[in-house]
């Protein structure tokens, strides 16, 4: 049951739903009784994406529609390049998918600068992407969903690693009504490193699902990753983050962070880290944590006179930050600073 099958078939029957584990906490069937209507072509949008004009060239998809050359997101032998893939939904009350394959061989290096930015109200938007990354190849991927609060968007990527090569990834997201960003990784071991980074600034009522699942298949891996969220008003985080560590999957480092700030009696956060090990000699470990801001941190900040609602917003940026200085491109992470204050770029 996915979002992709329900949109080809326009079958609201193949929407995900709490039955299915996974989509316990994103329950699509019960909100989307009936499909919109598919979305128009229209033309490119005027107004530059979040990211602006960093990166050397860029890629819109527009209601569902490939603008641009597809060939920037296949990287030839030690090619380096930085490219903003922007999915723009542009037409209220309408429904479209997209599906992109990225690769990269031996050597490649590409800098990913993906955006979900919502145009228009009410939208139903899916987007697949199919991402394979050869031996000594990175990316990095840098995540930036400014959905409409009133839409319903996926975005789910399968990532398939070969020995020695590095996915980086970062998402930041404000949520929507509906909102789920999901990751998978087949880990091949090999001295192949995934660092997979998230925060999510979520309130009104708005809903923010970071999903992922990384697969360690063979020996000498290693998956590092941090997720950090702030919840208000009547918001919902989700996070469900799987590190499977296979029968002799030996060596493997894997370690996994969620921490959450609720800012709110009302709102709620649901997370579910979770490893599976079944290989011996693997340095593995996962936390959790979800409560307020820090009431002494808070106490001493007002003791020296800064306002209270000064004081909150500096504690909530300085948690936010840590995730944001973990990009390793320099003009990208110092570009997204901003949005650790209130979950937009401009």
């Amino acid at each position: 049951m996915t979002l992709a099958a329900a949109l080809r078939d326009r079958d609201v029957a193949q929407l995900p739903s709490r039955r299915d584990e996974d989509w316990r906490w994103t329950d699509l069937r019960a909100l989307i009784r009936e499909l919109p209507a598919p979305s128009p072509a229209v033309a490119a949008p005027a107004k530059p994406g979040p990211f602006g004009d960093l990166g050397e060239t860029e890629i819109l998809v527009v209601n569902g529609r490939t603008l641009g050359d597809e060939a920037l997101l296949r990287l030839a032998p030690g090619e380096t390049r930085i490219v903003r893939l922007r999915f723009v939904s542009a037409t209220a009350a309408t429904a479209h998918g997209a599906s992109l394959s990225i690769s990269l061989d031996a050597g490649a290096r590409l800098t990913l600068l993906e955006s979900y930015e919502g145009l228009a109200a009410s939208y139903l938007a899916d987007a697949n992407l199919a991402i394979t990354l050869a031996e000594d190849a990175v990316l990095e991927r840098i995540i930036l969903a400014q959905d409409d609060e009133d839409a319903v968007s996926v975005s789910t990527a399968t990532v398939d690693l070969a020995p020695r090569a590095r996915l980086a990834q970062t998402t930041l997201t404000a949520g929507a009504k509906r909102q789920r960003l999901e990751t998978r990784v087949t880990h091949p071991g090999c001295d192949a490193a995934v660092r997979m980074d998230g925060a999510y600034r979520v309130r009104g009522r708005g809903h923010a699902d970071l999903t992922s699942a990384v697969n360690h298949a063979g020996t000498d891996g290693t998956t590092d990753q941090l997720i950090k969220g702030v919840v208000d008003d009547q918001a919902r985080a989700v996070f469900q983050g799987r590190i499977t560590v296979s029968p002799g999957a030996d060596r493997t480092d894997a370690r996994m962070g969620h921490h959450a700030l609720v800012l709110s009696d009302r709102a709620e956060v649901d997370a579910k880290p979770e490893l599976l090990i079944f290989a011996d000699d693997v340095a593995c470990a996962h936390g959790n944590t979800v409560g307020a801001l820090d009431e002494d941190a808070l106490f001493y900040a007002r003791q020296r006179g800064m306002p209270e609602d000064v004081a909150r917003a500096m504690l909530t940026e300085a948690f936010i930050g840590e995730v944001i200085d973990r990009i390793e491109t320099e003009a990208v992470r110092e570009h997204l600073r901003s949005w650790a204050q209130d979950g937009q770029i401009a």
